[in-house]
């Protein structure tokens, strides 16, 4: 007859510590070798002592409360391997169910993947609130004093002093008492809550409960942030690091806030600090490339990146911001095999038709640039800025029509966007209406009266309807937004010399120049000034110029100018 076992491995998670130890505590008084890690082994030693002790034991309790299986979708989560090497071992598996745990929640029943999804299967205990006595007896009544038929596997000396070691800790704390059973019911509250204010409410009450509940504040703090309070967010997790220095979500949710707040430097030491502690979160480096990304650091961003899939290759959202960080370094190649890669994981997200059609485009194949973006559009048909790229794209093929019914879409969906009113006064420039031109850059500047590129083209319009001083103000306002605006100074030089002010034209065409020395048309233009003002050698110089830089065959008028030039050295 098989020999009813009285040892015990508790598998919990951090936030339930108090739910745990009280188990342990009474299964310990009745008689029972209980295990749970209560001490936090050193990360060196313990996969061998958490394993050995699982396999060591007849009994295997996971409690299982609305937050337990919240992080068993990483691939390295510990409690996740326990049970799995519970199933393995064919210890006795209890789930002991807690208030407000379901296995049908949606969040839950995504986390029951693999060997996970059989845990639904196994004969559970609920536990009542209020009846903890009563469940603990009819634990040990019920579903401990049963036979074990699978081989119990003797840990090893080293996993056998661990295991007395935290038995030791364990039996020496407080005895738990209502009180922390009660937080800990809030906390749960919380995280089954799904208003960012039920949940501060939830967890404050933990807090109240457990001044030292470092989980309440970490997830009180996430719901802050969520709420747009990021100062009161800042406090609960620094006063959660405080109370618990090696915990990793703490410093991970910090650096989250802190890049919120714009202190990027700050978010980044807090993820270094997440990444000392846990190697293998990829959370962690996905997040750090986005502040490196912020700050410049492009090649530091795409390490991380690399990093975070090298951990998690099937995360969606790390292939798509390396391909715009590849895209940002130039590499549109391997900005597409990321794309591609993310579609190819989940084909429904628009945001990657979106990327891929801009780093297309960059690319110079239009007709698969607007294919994305159509793909993206029929995702998410209210998606502003695919309808303005779909437009540019539109434009760019001739399509000029269906680039303006983009631009009516995008400002449909969102009246006060500065570029779309721009790209559609480009549009309706190129189709020769110069008053519907007008009335949309006088829109973008009105959105955004900084864009030296809104009040430039605004001149050119201006000056096309024999407006030359309306155009002269446009000009001005452009350089003095943006003095190294070589377009300006070149448009507001042809300006000013339709107004007889030649000199002024050549003072623009000069600067054109210095700022860039290779432009053909600052040359052509200067050329043409100074040949009006007889000053042939200098314009021959710059015609000669322009030729030089391929002005004439990129323009197809080489011939003409150089007629121009033999004019100027051979007068009749």
């Amino acid at each position: 007859m098989d020999r009813v076992e009285k040892t015990v491995f508790i598998s919990y998670r951090r936030t339930n510590e108090a739910w745990a130890l009280a188990i342990s505590q009474d299964l310990t008084q009745h008689g029972y070798d209980v295990f749970m890690d209560f001490t936090s082994l050193p990360s060196g030693d313990f996969a061998s002592v958490i394993l050995e002790n699982i396999r060591a034991r007849a009994h295997f309790l996971i409690l299982l409360t609305p937050s337990a299986l919240e992080r068993c979708g990483e691939p390295n989560d510990w409690l996740r391997r326990e049970i799995e090497a519970a199933i393995d071992n064919q210890r006795n598996i209890v789930p002991l169910i807690l208030e407000g745990f379901s296995f049908n929640t949606p969040t839950i029943a995504n986390q029951l993947t693999g060997k996970l999804d059989a845990l639904k299967h196994y004969n559970g205990l609920t536990v009542p609130s209020g009846y903890f006595i009563y469940a603990m007896s009819h634990l040990r009544e019920k579903f401990l004093n049963v036979p074990l038929t699978a081989v119990i596997h003797p840990a090893s000396i080293f996993a056998q002093q661990a295991a007395r070691k935290d038995q030791e800790a364990a039996a020496t704390a407080p005895a738990v008492g209502e009180k922390e059973l009660t937080a800990q019911q809030w906390f749960e509250q919380g995280f089954n809550a799904t208003d960012p204010d039920e949940q501060v409410r939830h967890y404050s009450e933990a807090i109240r409960l457990q001044l030292d509940y470092a989980d309440a504040y970490i997830n009180r703090g996430i719901a802050r942030q969520n709420k747009g309070d990021l100062d009161g967010a800042l406090r609960d997790f620094d006063e959660a690091i405080w109370l618990k220095p090696d915990d990793v979500h703490a410093y991970y949710n910090r650096g989250n806030v802190r890049g919120d707040k714009g202190d990027l430097d700050g978010a980044l030491r807090d993820y270094d600090e997440a990444i000392r502690l846990q190697p293998d979160l990829a959370i962690t480096y996905f997040n750090r490339g986005i502040a490196l990304r912020a700050k410049g650091d492009l090649d530091g961003a795409l390490r991380d990146y690399d990093e975070a899939i090298r951990l998690q290759p099937d995360d969606v959202h790390a292939y798509i911001n390396r391909g715009v960080v590849r895209a940002g370094k130039g590499d549109l190649d391997g900005a597409l095999r990321d794309y591609d890669e993310a579609i190819r994981l989940q084909p429904d997200l628009a945001i990657t038709y979106f990327n891929r059609g801009i780093a297309l485009r960059a690319k110079g194949d239009l007709d698969g640039a607007l294919r994305d973006y159509d793909e993206a559009i029929r995702l998410q048909p209210d998606d502003v800025h695919a309808y303005i790229n779909r437009g540019v794209v539109r434009a760019g093929k001739g399509d000029l029509d269906g680039a303006l019914r983009d631009y009516d879409e995008a400002i449909r969906l969102q009246p006060d966007l500065a570029i779309t009113y721009f790209n559609r006064g480009i549009a309706l420039r190129a189709k020769g209406d110069l008053d519907g031109a007008l009335r949309d850059y006088d829109e973008a500047i009105r959105l955004q009266p900084d864009d030296a590129i809104a009040y430039h083209n605004r001149g050119v319009a201006r000056r096309a309807k024999g407006d030359l001083d309306g155009a002269l103000r446009d000009y001005d306002e452009a350089i003095r937004l943006k003095p190294d605006y070589v377009a300006a100074y070149i448009n507001r030089g042809v300006a000013r010399g339709s107004k007889g002010d030649l000199d002024g034209a050549l003072r623009d065409y000069d600067e054109a120049i210095r700022l860039k020395p290779d432009d053909v048309d600052a040359y052509i233009n200067r050329g043409v000034a100074r040949g009006i003002k007889g000053e042939k050698q200098a314009a021959i110089a710059d015609y000669q110029r322009y030729l030089d830089l391929g002005g004439g065959v990129r323009g197809g008028d080489q011939a003409e100018v150089e007629e121009i030039i033999r004019s100027l050295r051979n007068p009749k």
